[in-house]
């Protein structure tokens, strides 16, 4: 079994936030299709410092950050490898971060193919500068990752909206910027319009078939019928929630255990929520609200449930939350 990894960790140090300030024009093309812009190869490496101040990286890709002009901090992804399959991946990222305008998920700024022998490849985006929800889960109040779980529903039913499917939502691809306020991002595995209900061509099997998403998030589902469908989203969102409520990882290396797996008595009611909270909410900070608490596992129950048919929409979801949880009730 393969899993696709994600591409980005957006964090910095104090050092490399000072990156170059200089007022130098960046020689930049603005696109046709909307008001991000072409970069050349060469600014991009003169704006990262010949990259290096590396914040993130994945299976396939490099992110450095960079200054530029009327941008200030950026984010700037850089292709890893050249082969034609990893083209098509970035120019397949590349036509869906053309479509998409929401407050929460990363915002697109420009991108640079060259066209030299080696033809790289970058796509730049917004710089979030508190990381990811993954490195930064431990840190947040309850009230916090409230917001976050609607936030990120409201993602979701965006992109639901124009038939895109993200296929890996998680929380290392949810970044936070200074306010905390969600911006999902990575959409390598995006799926788009009619081929997001297209299942792995016939010529695959359960034992060679490429699996997109990420381990303690796939839905059994897809592995079982690989149909890639808005409901693999909402499962990922489930399996959020759960991070959110007990700030254990989807999946424990260590112990071979799935965070569902280990939720499952409390989804099901046989053993108190109170139980398994983020002991960080419960021993210190502002604490929780235990019945938003309980809320919130009765969503990521009906998220992660076996039959896509009776998982919510992202729709539900944001009603059913603006309804359960106080500080939300007015978004």
């Amino acid at each position: 079994m393969v899993f696709l990894n994600s591409f980005c960790c957006f964090t910095a140090s104090d050092k490399v936030a000072d990156c170059s300030s200089s007022s130098d024009d960046v020689d930049v093309a603005t696109t046709p299709f909307s008001d991000e812009f072409s970069i050349s190869w060469y600014d991009i490496k003169k704006r990262t410092r010949n990259f290096s101040a590396q914040i993130g990286s994945g299976g396939f890709s490099t992110v450095y950050l960079a200054r530029l002009p009327n941008c200030g901090l950026t984010a700037v992804k850089i292709q890893s490898a050249c082969t034609q399959r990893l083209a098509q991946i970035h120019d397949h990222e590349l036509h869906i971060l053309t479509r998409l305008k929401h407050p929460n998920i990363v915002k697109f700024l420009g991108h640079c193919s060259s066209n030299d022998r080696e033809e790289k490849r970058a796509l730049l985006f917004e710089y979030a500068s508190n990381g990811t929800l993954h490195d930064r889960l431990h840190r947040l109040t309850w009230k916090t990752r409230t917001l976050i779980a609607f936030q990120l529903a409201s993602a979701m039913e965006y992109l639901h909206g124009i038939n895109i499917i993200h296929a890996d939502i998680k929380a290392s691809n949810i970044l936070l910027d200074q306010h905390l306020n969600c911006k999902l991002c990575d959409f390598g595995s995006a799926k788009s319009g009619f081929a997001s209900m297209v299942s792995s061509p016939p010529s695959s099997t359960k034992t060679n078939r490429l699996i997109t998403g990420s381990q303690g998030y796939v839905d059994p589902h897809y592995l079982k019928t690989g149909l890639v469908t808005n409901k693999n989203d909402v499962y990922c969102y489930g399996v959020v929630l759960l991070e959110l409520i007990t700030g254990r990882e989807a999946f424990s290396l260590e112990r071979g255990e799935r965070l569902t797996e280990i939720m499952g008595p409390v989804v099901n009611g046989d053993v108190g929520v109170e139980e398994v909270v983020d002991p960080r909410l419960r021993y210190g900070g502002d604490g929780f609200d235990l019945e938003e608490v309980k809320a919130m596992v009765r969503v990521a129950g009906k998220c992660i449930g076996y039959s896509p048919m009776l998982r919510p929409c992202a729709t539900e979801i944001l009603t059913s939350m603006r309804s359960k949880f106080q500080s939300i009730s007015h978004l």
